[in-house]
């Protein structure tokens, strides 16, 4: 008879431990597809948190005196009274890092000025253009060049050593042109200096060539007289933000605004503030 109450007893306990290790392992997978799931608007919406990067320069996001200023941060702040969300919003300079910290989910949205082209078409997902740009060459001028005139055309850029920020995305135009010209552009790429600090050095006569975006080096020449930007490195290019692919809602969503918000008297002041005239 106590062998019978041993056996049932151990029967109950091999049972009740099976039936642990099976929840166990369950909830593990669910809690492993729930990781894996992509966050799109219905998550985002549900947190009550929208992670935003963007990038440190003088048009996006910048202190001023002791003040936080920028483009991007004051369009996150008409999304976030918009929605009624909190935005959480980082800062990154790298391009690359910032895709890479979108697909593991750190980010939902990169909130910079991205010119849109085929090759970040197949990584990520974007939105409506919002502004316009192109890249310019930064060079100094004759006189404080010893006299050497700036360079016009493009095919004398052939053998020329140009610095860019690590992973500019000047890199693939300027591969492009090296191609359409059909000589060695060298490029350098430096993970010290973004591209202000860059044009700095331009001015200051620490390297001789750089690429930046118009709109950054219309606001710098006043500051930087050395400095020649009148020689276009790109045609005029479309710029967007950019989400998961994995997220459409979310996509959707953000198209739905800004295409509301682009008409507004609030986005025009905004655009002027920054970057003039809505043309």
């Amino acid at each position: 008879m106590k062998v019978s109450r041993r056996l049932v007893t151990y029967v109950v306990l091999l049972l009740i431990a099976i039936t642990a290790m099976v929840w166990l392992r369950n909830y593990m997978i669910r809690s492993l597809s729930k990781s894996n799931e992509e966050r799109d608007l219905e998550e985002i919406l549900a947190s009550g948190e929208l992670n935003v990067v963007t990038d440190y320069n003088s048009i996006g996001y910048f202190v001023s005196g002791d003040t936080v200023r920028g483009f991007q941060l004051e369009m996150m702040q008409a999304l976030e009274s918009e929605w009624g969300i909190e935005v959480n919003l980082f800062l990154e300079n790298s391009l690359e890092d910032n895709v890479k910290g979108l697909h593991k989910q750190r980010y939902d949205l990169i909130a910079r000025s991205i010119p849109v082209n085929t090759e970040l078409r197949e990584r990520v997902a974007f939105t409506i253009p919002i502004t316009l740009n192109k890249q310019v060459l930064v060079q100094r001028k004759a006189e404080f060049n010893d006299g050497v005139e700036p360079i016009r055309q493009h095919l004398n850029l052939a053998k020329k050593v140009i610095h860019v920020a690590s992973n500019s995305p000047a890199i693939l135009r300027l591969d492009n042109l090296s191609h359409e010209i059909g000589d060695t552009i060298f490029i350098v790429e430096d993970p010290r200096y973004e591209v202000e600090q860059l044009v700095m050095m331009v001015a200051a006569g620490d390297i001789d060539f750089t690429v930046c975006d118009e709109q950054v080096a219309l606001r710098l020449i006043h500051t930087l007289p050395e400095i020649d930007t009148d020689t276009d490195i790109s045609f005029t290019q479309l710029e967007s933000w950019a989400v998961r692919a994995g997220s459409p809602m979310l996509l959707d969503s953000l198209n739905n605004w800004l295409t509301r918000f682009k008409e507004t008297k609030t986005f025009q002041r905004l655009h002027e503030k920054y970057y003039g005239a809505v043309g």
